[in-house]
């Protein structure tokens, strides 16, 4: 018998069967008998196909054929899908990739009653990606370097010459991008590059295990000039981030929030949100949703470096951030200062952990709180954050599991009820569901 994981035989039979649902990743789901996970397959298609893996709970398998298929099946818009890791739905319609993820997001929360059903946070489709991490690799059988996210269920990196996901310029930079690493004397000793796209440069973070020689670093020079990029130079931990040219890099990273006169600046490894143009109607529907004032005070937990502090403190309202990653509330701070806001104050604290009650920044009482945790979600502080009795707590999610489970420690346990809720779509063509969900105290 075959252990869980193990590749399933040459001669796995083949199997008719129609299509019911989409994983997380994007694979289509099969479930007469054993469930099987079909990268391609989409829901209400009749598809042959194969199991190629087995595991406990669920098969892999690998799609034949498409013998009906669904109405919301387009053509895939760029020729590496199927092969690169960075999309997984660009052959189902955009809308329907809208519709199927708010039926996930009401799925997960199915244990909790929402009254209101919020509008899809949705932008452009194609070049909306302004942060990314993409690999390199020199193959000696090539002859030359491969630029590129990571293949699908594949360790490699994946042979680009171009991205339609990936913000302009840096899209149509992948084939440069190659072409420049393979004419470096350390072409096998860059793996990495971190993209970052600011509102007034594009910088690229190419992580170097030797130090570029001088030749290395005037053809590196060259690149940047040509194509207007800002270039750094990686050889440890992100303290040892700095850029190529230091003459040339005055200027700070940022962006802008335009609509409450807001400029953020970042450095290249900090974390920001990956749509620009989404992360700006976002930060609108949060100040709206939670609706502070003179008056108010928000909480604001997992800060980062003000993305939404910053624009809840133009209402008035006094507003306290929080951060586990001291650089970011560096950065917070810095940014409040520049942007004239004295009525937002910012704190570092480990929040993978209940906190303990007589924190400073613990001193409400508070009005309103906002929560924008990683993946994992925010259970450790989700009993402080009941005990401060706010009227209204904004939850910004990236993973629906997480969410569900939280909002049901908030609604059954702690008396909120939840208001209104809907996704957000920050990632187009991937399975990434994130949301956002307000609730109050009744």
């Amino acid at each position: 018998m075959s252990s869980p994981g193990a590749p399933r035989r040459a001669h796995a039979p083949e199997e008719c069967a129609r299509v019911v649902a989409l994983t997380h990743e994007g694979e289509g789901i099969v479930r007469e008998g054993k469930a099987v996970f079909i990268p391609g397959a989409l829901p209400g298609e009749t598809v042959r196909f194969v199991r190629t893996r087995r595991h406990r709970r669920h098969d892999e398998g690998r799609l034949i054929e498409v013998l009906e298929p669904a109405a919301a099946r387009v053509a895939p818009r760029c020729a590496h899908f199927g092969v690169c890791g960075g999309c997984r739905l660009q052959h189902l319609a955009s809308d329907t990739q809208l519709a199927l993820k708010q039926t996930e997001l009401a799925e997960s929360l199915a244990q909790v009653q929402c009254a209101r059903w919020l509008e899809p946070l949705a932008g452009p489709v194609w070049g909306y990606r302004r942060r990314a991490r993409l690999g390199a690799k020199y193959v000696a059988k090539k002859g030359r370097v491969v630029v590129g996210f990571r293949e699908r269920n594949a360790p490699y990196v994946a042979d680009l010459q171009h991205c339609d996901v990936l913000r302009a310029p840096v899209g149509e930079w992948i084939g440069p991008l190659g072409d420049l690493i393979g004419a470096l004397e350390i072409r096998a000793q860059l793996p990495q590059i971190e993209v970052a796209v600011a509102d007034n440069v594009t910088a690229l973070v190419l992580r170097v295990l030797s130090p570029p020689s001088a030749a290395d670093r005037e053809r590196l020079r060259a690149f940047a000039v040509r194509h207007g990029a800002r270039l750094y130079l990686q050889s440890g931990g992100l303290e040892t981030i700095e850029p190529l040219d230091p003459a040339g890099a005055t200027e700070p990273l940022y962006y802008a929030l335009e609509q409450f006169d807001l400029r953020l600046e970042f450095r290249p490894s900090d974390f920001v949100q990956v749509n620009g143009v989404i992360n700006r109607a976002l930060v609108a529907r949060a100040v709206e949703l939670l609706a502070p004032g003179p008056g108010d005070a928000v909480l604001d937990l997992y800060c980062g470096l003000g993305n939404f502090t910053l624009p809840l403190a133009r209402s008035g309202a006094r507003v306290v951030g929080v951060e586990g990653e001291a650089a970011l509330i560096e950065r917070a701070r810095g940014n409040a200062a520049r942007n004239g806001i004295g009525n937002a104050e910012f704190h570092v604290a480990d929040l993978s952990k209940p906190p303990d009650p007589d924190l400073p920044w613990l001193r409400g009482p508070f009005s309103h709180v906002l929560l924008d945790p990683p993946r994992v979600g925010a259970r450790e502080v989700l009993a402080t954050v009941a005990a401060l009795e706010p009227r209204r707590v904004l939850y910004i999610s990236c993973h629906p599991g997480s969410l569900a489970r939280d909002l049901g420690i908030l609604v059954h346990e702690h008396g909120f009820s939840l208001q209104a809720a809907g996704i957000i779509d920050m990632f187009p063509h991937t399975g990434h569901v994130e949301s956002l969900a307000l609730l109050e105290r009744p």
